[in-house]
């Protein structure tokens, strides 16, 4: 039976739209129930995903309180959960229901955090870390010696994927928006920063590949850098289509393909990377064994109270935000 202790703050939505539309409201918990647990959040990651879902883009039933992980303790265990206990310290990898001071979440979208990973590590890194996991690792296996591009590489997923390929011997081209954030990206392994504007992006590919072209390149920008990320491939390359936070690439016919070297295309998403309990926890434990391999370091660029979190997503979409952000409840 849920009790006054269930009663919690969350930022909320009762209509998609802009920051503007988040209430920060009292929600009381029930008890989790089989399979389930409640989580004590200490920390709350900021995604791109969150947008997504707040502007209607990512369907989603409303009213509703946003995120998409987060980090803490268990503070209760539901019936049929066998592998976690109250006290565990654990990141949440599913939502959404995390822009709050705590959640019921599936047993099964938690991971344990090892004693050197603390809670506000977890939230900035984990889905951030393990989304460049299956990124450079399966989506499109990376090998070494290859040059990649990588847009906007001084973002949360961006640093981290410039110190991932550096640590298999892979070359990164990655565009930045700023000078300061191309200082960022070079200091956290991006071998070739390009700031868009000030240089011609596909240029630079072609100087730094002989004229070949990459074999691959990630792109979570989407409609505005659709077509350059066309140009700057090799022959028979791959674009990975990982994000669109500047809006849906437009629509195409399939011969576009061709015409730019019989290259593919592929839109990812993490559910199908990490679909089986087993897959969602070896690519946690790829990402710590980085972390305590000293390949991976988390930058946390800023972090903003859950009451600002208008504030924290104008700032994202804005472009105003350097590393990771996390959310502090």
């Amino acid at each position: 039976m849920s009790t006054a202790a269930n009663t919690i703050t969350a930022a909320r939505i009762h209509e998609h739209g802009g920051p503007e539309v988040f209430r920060l409201e009292q929600v009381v918990l029930p008890d989790p129930g089989p399979g389930e647990v409640l989580v004590r959040n200490t920390a709350i990651a900021l995604n791109f995903y969150d947008v997504y879902e707040r502007t209607g883009l990512y369907p989603i039933d409303l009213p509703a309180t946003l995120g998409c992980e987060s980090a803490g303790a268990i503070e209760a265990v539901g019936p049929e959960v066998a592998d976690l206990r109250v006290g565990d310290r654990v990141a949440v990898l599913a939502g959404p229901g995390n822009y709050a001071q705590a959640m019921i979440a599936p047993a099964s979208a938690l991971v344990p955090l090892p004693a050197e990973v603390d809670e506000k590590t977890a939230a900035a890194a984990m889905t951030k870390a393990m989304t460049v996991e299956y990124l450079l690792e399966r989506c499109f296996r990376v090998r070494r010696g290859q040059t990649i591009l990588f847009h906007a590489a001084a973002g949360g997923v961006g640093l981290l994927a410039c110190q991932w390929a550096r640590a298999l011997g892979v070359r990164t081209i990655g565009t930045v928006s700023t000078g300061e954030k191309a200082e960022r990206a070079a200091a956290a392994g991006c071998d070739v920063p390009v700031v868009f504007g000030q240089e011609d992006v596909a240029e630079v590919v072609r100087r730094e590949t002989r004229g070949k072209g990459v074999p691959v390149v990630y792109d979570s920008i989407g409609k505005d850098s659709f077509q350059l990320s066309l140009a700057c491939l090799a022959r028979r390359g791959t674009l990975v289509s990982f994000g669109q936070s500047s809006g849906e690439p437009e629509p195409f016919q399939p011969r576009l393909l061709a015409r730019h070297g019989s290259i593919y295309i592929t839109r990812p998403g993490m559910g199908d990377y990490t679909a089986t309990r087993q897959e969602l926890l070896s690519s946690a434990e790829r990402v710590f064994a980085m972390l305590a391999g000293g390949k991976l370091a988390v930058s946390i660029g800023q972090t903003f109270a859950l009451e600002d979190i208008a504030e924290a997503h104008r700032a994202l979409e804005g472009r105003a935000t350097v590393g990771s952000t996390v959310i502090l409840p």
